[in-house]
């Protein structure tokens, strides 16, 4: 049976016709399912494995890195010279944080408390922790700042006490013992006498209540009724707002508890977190695009404002009292120890508190913080979080160990809290959120090249065959009328053959 070619071709660019269709369908439709799909994982139920345990348990390695600045000349700093430091450590502790007393609430959020302990790392780690580093006295200096206003006979008593227990203005001692606590009779007689004083009942050190701790009772929203809702925090404590500041605005809890973020996120998009360790909200902001082993990324830093004072940008006006930009006083949050938070070394702080502590360098790369965040599910893939403690220190008549100290604010330690996605969980995040998306991109635009290359080589297929078609039948109709031309011509020759043939005949008649 012959095959129709003609009628093939026809047929092909009908299948092509309906391939590019179903192309520009899954173009259309692919993005939604996508985006649907996107929803559906990053809603906080048990029901999404993968995202619920990232959530729950952060399989991911975090560290906290640990550097102290060691004083170099204290006994020249009690004479009123500038203070010399030296940058020791990392001393590098991996973190563990997990989740526990979870709840789920009718209104679409969950409760928990998320606990975290310490583990020293002596392989990450530039030494022990029985290395001996020497930095302020923060029961001294700053309890000295917290009463300089205090009748002077009481001042005087309060320097008896120091003196009493061999309390100086400088600690030496080991990074264990500063890190998670140590032995003080001054610490035993208050917390005796004195209960609610210290942040902490037993040892006194200056991570001592972070380890085997968690930060509170957070409520966050699951996502479940808006997606754009996910992970922000909803109350702290029972608390939707806070009570350390002097205005509003700086006693809102906003964002999310520093962990995830809802997706679909813009350039436009910032990255506010409510932060209990430093008893506030902050904000992030984008600083430009990135890539992270084929997954793209954005990267979020800190801006300038911050820290910065209430006179360099009136918002922060309710952080105060102020000093200069580059300074978070937590004081109020902090039992009123005179202690500032900033970037290390401080970073995009007011370059005058350089002039004040010789050995500081700071620079973007080694303290600036950031977090790469994956913009359309809103999870970090890379987070380095860098900031420094500080004890504001100042000479008080009555408290002689405070000698003759110039009024400084005096970094004790900085420490970075960092961590990134990588092996199986890295595989799986690329293979849900690039690879298969890739696959599905390249198959819409597939399947539209694949339509249109077919109807275009059938078109041209079809077109030859019509072309073919009409040379043939014009061959054809010369070749007839040739034919027909020829026999003409032939039945005329002989009919003339016949009249000359009968004319010749008759003429011998």
């Amino acid at each position: 049976m012959a095959i129709n070619k003609s009628k093939v071709a026809v047929g092909f660019m009908v299948t092509g016709t309906v391939t590019v269709i179903f192309g520009v369908v899954l173009l259309i439709v692919g993005s939604a399912v996508m985006k649907d799909q996107i929803i559906k994982n990053t809603v906080i139920s048990p029901k999404n494995e993968l995202s619920y345990t990232m959530w729950k348990d952060i399989p991911v390695p975090f560290f906290m890195s640990v550097y102290f600045f060691h004083i170099l000349n204290p006994q020249e700093i009690l004479k009123g010279e500038k203070p010399m430091v030296e940058q020791r450590g990392p001393y590098v502790y991996r973190k563990r944080c997990q989740k526990d007393n979870i709840t789920f609430h009718p209104n679409d959020t969950v409760s928990y408390r998320e606990y975290r302990m310490y583990f020293f790392e002596p392989t990450m780690s530039v030494g022990n922790e029985s290395d001996v580093v020497t930095i302020p006295n923060m029961l001294v200096l700053g309890a000295s700042v917290m009463m300089e206003n205090l009748p002077y006979a009481l001042r005087l008593m309060i320097s008896a006490t120091f003196k009493t227990f061999n309390e100086g203005p400088f600690l030496t001692k080991t990074v264990g013992e500063l890190m998670w606590g140590y032995d003080s009779g001054l610490v035993d007689f208050l917390n005796k006498y004195l209960p609610g004083m210290l942040p902490s009942s037993g040892k006194f050190g200056l991570f001592a209540e972070f380890n085997n701790s968690n930060t509170g009772l957070f409520t966050i929203f699951t996502g479940q009724d808006d997606i754009r809702n996910v992970h922000k925090v909803d109350s702290w404590n029972g608390l939707t707002e806070l009570s350390y500041w002097k205005t509003p605005q700086c006693n809102m809890i906003n964002g999310t508890a520093g962990q995830m973020w809802p997706p679909f996120m813009t350039k436009e998009s910032t990255l506010p977190f409510y932060s209990p360790d430093a008893c506030r909200s902050m904000e992030l902001i984008y600083q430009r695009p990135g890539e992270m082993k084929g997954i793209p990324l954005y990267r979020y830093v800190a801006p300038k404002t911050l820290f910065a004072n209430g006179t360099d940008y009136a918002p922060n006006e309710g952080f105060c009292p102020c000093r200069q930009s580059g300074l978070l006083n937590v004081s109020g949050c902090r039992h009123n120890s005179p202690v500032f938070i900033s970037h290390p070394h401080f970073f995009n702080a007011d370059p005058v508190l350089l002039d004040y502590v010789q050995g500081l360098h700071p620079s973007e790369d080694e303290h600036g913080l950031f977090i790469d965040i994956h913009p359309q599910t809103g999870v970090p893939l890379n987070v380095s979080i860098r900031l420094q403690l500080n004890l504001y220190m100042k000479s008080v008549s009555g408290i002689t160990e405070t000698g003759k100290i110039s009024e400084v604010v005096m970094p004790m330690i900085w420490f970075e809290e960092s961590g990134y996605i990588d092996g199986p969980i890295l595989t799986t995040f690329h293979t849900n959120l690039v690879v298969l998306p890739a696959v599905m991109t390249y198959m819409q635009y597939g399947f539209i090249a694949l339509g249109l290359a077919t109807i275009l080589i059938a078109a041209l297929v079809h077109h030859r065959l019509k072309a073919a078609l009409r040379r043939h039948l014009l061959t054809s109709t010369v070749i007839d009328n040739s034919r027909v031309c020829k026999t003409a011509v032939k039945g005329s020759h002989d009919t003339q053959e016949k009249h000359v043939t009968s004319n010749s005949s008759n003429s011998e008649k």
